[in-house]
């Protein structure tokens, strides 16, 4: 099968009301793994953490990208920078996964080339213009025709939105703001880049990234797999939520009442100046190709995923606060207890639906039209990228589109 090809995807092009899923191979196979992280993961934006982690100069985040080691760093004019994880000398990684914090350069543990927060290549030693102490000079040899100017870090670049900082590994990228849509807009009078992180959880799911996204993009499954959430996310409730962007959108509107399985208001009221539907609705947000934004009067929960490989996927998850909110740690332990159970039954879900694609000659399914339009749309954002496209999706003709009413039946 060519996964570059129109062709593989014909049956996911057609109208949603006729549509079939993306090939199983896209779930499954090592050779299209390898394609889609040079075709969706190398090019485009892509969320790699929160802004909340960047507050200060010297601060650090590590991640990967298509396979990629590279760096965000916070710049001594506050800036945000972004670098290959590489040594301009022999290669070397320079940070490893987890540091949070550089000291006032950032040093290679190899042979000690530094490089100042913008890239700078600022230290050698052995070559002529080296920070080699003064006494010990006399034992080295030094490099003729050598200019550290030319072996600053390799840059990647580096944008944010709200609670997200994204890079991309193009050399000439197109605005985040084409890939965002009309989500900054939509999300405006949340102040998203204001909340802070209250906690943060790993998981490691025997699973492909897009179950996970996809999971996450539906209302279909939610009787059946989450008995606590649909008290406080009720079904007849349900929207689609969603404008121009590389996105699909949802909302619950308004929200139930927290219940003895928990809920998402835990006694912490909304916000200051939300308009009467954003204080009263949770909007759901997965934003291409691996980022799910939660966001919602009170707090926000942000499910980052990196794929390792077809069937293996780590996700991090953010539980953020605003200092209006006024959360304390109870309330935030509670909410993220709310929130783990919830991950964990989809967690569960989608590692079966990955043993099954994996264990069986599955041809591919049918998608419900009245439940699974996100889908179709991320299917076809990832075909796009598959094939060599690039374009951004319409949007819905109004703000919110209700899933369970006569306005979301399949047309005749």
């Amino acid at each position: 099968m060519d996964y570059t090809s129109e062709e593989t995807y014909a049956a996911t092009r057609r109208p949603v009301e006729l549509a079939a899923t993306l090939t199983p191979d896209a779930y499954r196979s090592d050779e299209f793994f390898a394609l889609e992280r040079e075709r969706v993961f190398a090019t485009g934006w892509v969320a790699v953490g929160c802004t909340a982690e960047l507050r200060e100069p010297k601060d650090v985040l590590v991640a990967e990208v298509a396979g990629r080691s590279l760096f965000v760093v916070r710049d001594r004019a506050g800036d945000l920078r972004a670098f290959y994880n590489v040594c301009r000398h022999r290669g070397t990684r320079l940070l490893t996964e987890g540091e949070r914090t550089v000291p006032r350069y950032i040093r290679c543990p190899y042979h000690s080339w530094a490089y100042d927060l913008d890239g700078t290549c600022v230290g050698t030693p052995l070559f002529t213009g080296s920070d080699i102490p003064a006494d010990q000079r006399e034992v080295f040899d030094t490099a003729a025709a050598f200019d550290r100017a030319d072996y600053g870090l390799l840059p990647v670049a580096v944008d944010s939105w709200g609670p997200l900082v994204f890079v991309s590994l193009d050399e000439t990228p197109a605005p985040l703001a084409e890939q965002l849509g009309d989500l900054p807009q939509r999300t405006a009078g949340y102040r998203l880049s204001e909340w802070e992180i209250a906690r943060v959880a790993d998981y490691e799911i025997a699973a492909n990234y897009k179950l996970i996204g996809e999971n996450f993009m539906e209302y279909y499954h939610l009787p059946w797999v989450h008995p606590g959430l649909v008290k406080v996310s009720p079904i007849e409730a349900h929207h689609r939520w969603q404008g121009p962007g590389m996105y699909t959108g949802m909302c619950t509107s308004p929200i139930a009442a927290d219940t003895d399985d928990g809920g998402w208001q835990s006694g912490v009221p909304a916000i200051a100046g939300l308009s009467e539907s954003d204080a009263t609705s949770a909007r759901f947000v997965w934003l291409f190709p691996n980022v799910a934004v939660n966001v919602l009067p009170n707090h926000l929960f942000v499910m980052l995923t990196r794929p390792l490989g077809p069937g293996a996927t780590r996700e991090r998850t953010y539980l953020l606060t605003h200092r209006d909110a006024d959360a304390t740690d109870a309330v935030s332990d509670e909410l993220a207890r709310f929130w783990d159970t919830v991950n964990r039954e989809d967690i569960a879900i989608v590692e079966r639906v990955q043993q099954g694609l994996a264990t069986t000659p599955f041809p591919g399914g049918r998608l419900c039209y009245r439940f699974e339009e996100p889908l179709h749309r991320f299917q076809n954002m990832v075909a796009d990228r598959m094939v060599g496209l690039r374009r951004i999706p319409p949007g819905d003709d109004a703000e919110s589109v209700p899933m369970f009413s006569r306005s979301a039946e399949a047309p005749a």
